[in-house]
């Protein structure tokens, strides 16, 4: 099969697992013998602009037409079988659809969040989930400056939103979600359920697992209020462990955390670390806390705790609970509790060998690469036969 992945990367200085979901799947196409094709940007680009290049990129998010152009050319010359769209957010533009649309290749996308329906794509405000805009004009979003804290910029998102949200949803031949918690909510905002498919993401065998109980509760992702990082920090003091919690990442509340872990003994505040870093971390954790506040469209490294024969504590929202089996794999804490959160802290120490065990046969089921690959692959194949059948109608 002959694919072109087309993806507007992150900007390096955060981690994104985003970009991290992409470059496996290319990977993993490639290695089991498809022909695949990138169409990128960088949002790392932006730093290197002119100061008139930089004013104009708002002005782009909604409709970029040299985008257009320059994929169409791409497309006519190489004519892949399929076109998988990732994210198009600030430099490319939904003019990908219409690039597609010019060639007659069908495309397909990976909704990684809930751009669909809410201009930042986190369904989340103030520290609450906020649904004002699903299903209607996304003045709520500009109002309420929800991306970046600032109206201004959040105006590009909500006029790309309502001008472009029934574009997206006829243009593309499937969406595929990472999880079903997600696909439902967007069935229920509109969306075309015929398209709408659950194909998880995967993550690769990391070569490591726990051997023993573990010495440390971790924490590991972006510092962020909507990560519930203060939820945990309001939990751990709570709950009176013997064993260490250890903080892995970097975000806007960093200096806040690191301040809290340095008057601490039984906290570490480690930063940034490299994947083989946060593999190593991950082997030697008693249970990974994932205790976001927002619906969580998946939950990444609860799936890479279970690669490591791991047991993970989440909330009992979002994607998790098809992710977490509660008492199995892990445990599920009510949603902003820190009593619950804490008391599941304190009981997965107890019964963390058992879960471990049963996390890691989990993921052996349904997270590997070659399960990944078998829903990727008939994903597009349902793609490219119902653009053909399209095709043969008069």
């Amino acid at each position: 099969m002959k694919v072109l992945v087309v993806h507007n990367r992150y900007r390096s200085e955060q981690p994104s697992g985003e970009n991290n979901v992409v470059d496996q799947e290319v990977a993993l196409l490639a290695d089991a013998g498809h022909e695949v094709g990138v169409f990128e940007r960088r949002s790392d680009d932006i730093a290197a602009m002119s100061l008139l290049e930089k004013a104009t990129v708002p002005l782009r998010v909604p409709w970029n037409p040299a985008v257009r152009t320059e994929l169409t050319a791409r497309l006519r010359a190489e004519r892949p079988d399929v076109v998988h769209i990732h994210n198009t957010f600030p430099l490319l533009s939904p003019s990908v659809l219409a690039a597609c649309a010019d060639v007659g290749v069908p495309a397909v996308a990976t909704l990684h969040n809930y751009t669909m329906v809410c201009p930042p794509g986190t369904l989340y405000r103030d520290g609450h989930l906020c649904t004002s805009c699903v299903g209607t004009a996304p003045v709520p979003a500009v109002r309420h400056g929800c991306y970046r804290d600032s109206r201004l910029a959040t105006v590009p998102m909500a006029v790309n939103l309502a001008v472009n949200r029934r574009r997206w949803w006829s243009g593309i031949a499937r969406f595929f979600c990472i999880s079903a918690a997600q696909r439902d909510f967007l069935v229920r905002a509109g969306m075309p359920v015929s398209r709408m498919l659950v194909k998880h993401n995967f993550v690769a065998d990391p070569g490591i697992g726990r051997t023993g109980p573990g010495e440390h509760m971790l924490f590991l992702g972006r510092i962020t209020a909507e990560k519930g990082i203060r939820l945990l920090m309001a939990a751990w003091e709570r709950c009176g462990l013997e064993i260490p919690l250890v903080i892995a990442g970097t975000g806007p509340m960093q200096d806040e955390v690191a301040r809290w872990a340095g008057s601490r003994d039984d906290v570490r505040y480690v930063g940034l670390q490299s994947k083989a870093e946060c593999r190593e971390l991950l082997a030697r954790s008693v249970a990974v806390v994932a205790p976001s506040t927002w619906l969580e469209a998946f939950g990444l490294v609860v799936v890479e705790a279970m690669a490591a024969g791991v047991p993970a504590i989440a909330p009992a929202h979002g994607a998790f609970p098809e992710l977490v089996e509660d008492g199995v794999t892990g445990l599920l804490h009510h949603p902003n509790d820190p009593a619950s959160l804490a008391d599941c802290l304190r009981r997965v120490v107890d019964g963390n060998d058992s879960m471990g065990t049963a996390a890691r046969r989990r993921y052996e089921r349904d997270f590997t690469p070659s399960t990944g690959l078998t829903r990727l692959l008939a994903g597009y194949e349902s793609a490219i036969s119902e653009g053909a059948a399209r095709a043969l109608r008069p």
